[in-house]
């Protein structure tokens, strides 16, 4: 336990020391404050009965989000065991007395902690719109249990691209390709004919995902279908972090 202890601080340290994650906490809260300014720009001139949802219902469900994953998921994962692999480290850290599986879970919730921090500052979001109108406060919830789900299946992919990749870019581009296809497949929901292939596409979409979510609607297929994702990325990165040591 203490060894898993020192690699997850010695994680965080690494994120929140180096620029990286700075960087993307600026560009991440960025694209959020355009997407609140134009959500509340547009309910300013139209209300919401006539929308049928609230400005907080209407942000969560927006495009805005599923870009963000896009972009911070991939860059926040990139490095996490690719890098240690290029520079070397790695053979160090596998030597030390911490499993594989510790050194990947450590790595992973470093990354998830530092997802959440990057959500935190929203929560800004909610209590402007609460001081103006009302706040359905379980909406919000679900809401937010939906984008830390999302994105921890996110990240659970990066982490396994990057223990497959050598370097930093590959993992970036290898993660962004296959959030992106996954992005794709769920878009099929919206344009397939109904049947199986239409099914599928809207259980692993993540637009509606988040659209369900945004309206206080809980489904456990959903939080079954990324707790999945998660334990099966996380499995197979340690798989294939176990394997240096022999290889």
């Amino acid at each position: 336990m203490s060894a898993f202890v020192a690699v997850l601080r010695r994680e965080l340290f690494g994120l929140w020391v180096t620029p990286l994650a700075w960087v993307v906490l600026c560009v991440f809260l960025a694209l959020q404050g355009v997407s609140f300014y134009l959500l509340i720009a547009h309910f300013s001139q139209v209300t919401s009965t006539a929308l049928g949802q609230d400005p907080i219902q209407a942000y969560f469900a927006s495009l805005f989000v599923p870009i963000s994953l896009l972009l911070v998921c991939p860059a926040l994962t990139m490095r996490v065991l690719a890098e240690e692999r290029k520079s070397g480290t790695i053979e160090a850290l596998l030597t030390a007395p911490v499993t594989p599986l510790a050194v990947v879970l450590a790595k992973y919730l470093a990354v998830l902690i530092t997802y959440a921090l990057l959500w935190l500052p929203t929560l800004l979001y909610v209590v402007i719109v609460q001081s103006i109108g009302e706040v359905d406060w379980p909406v919000v919830g679900a809401s937010y249990l939906g984008v830390l789900g999302v994105g921890g299946a996110y990240l659970a992919i990066g982490t396994l691209m990057s223990a497959l990749s050598k370097n930093q870019i590959a993992a970036h581009l290898m993660t962004t390709f296959v959030l992106f296809g996954l992005f794709i497949v769920g878009v099929g929901e919206r344009v397939l004919d109904p049947g199986f292939l239409r099914e599928l596409c809207a259980h692993v979409s993540v637009l509606s995902q988040l659209e369900e979510l945004s309206q206080g609607v809980v489904q456990l297929s959903r939080l079954v279908f990324d707790a999945s994702v998660i334990a099966l990325c996380l499995f197979l990165a340690q798989r294939v972090v176990r394997s240096w040591r022999w290889g």
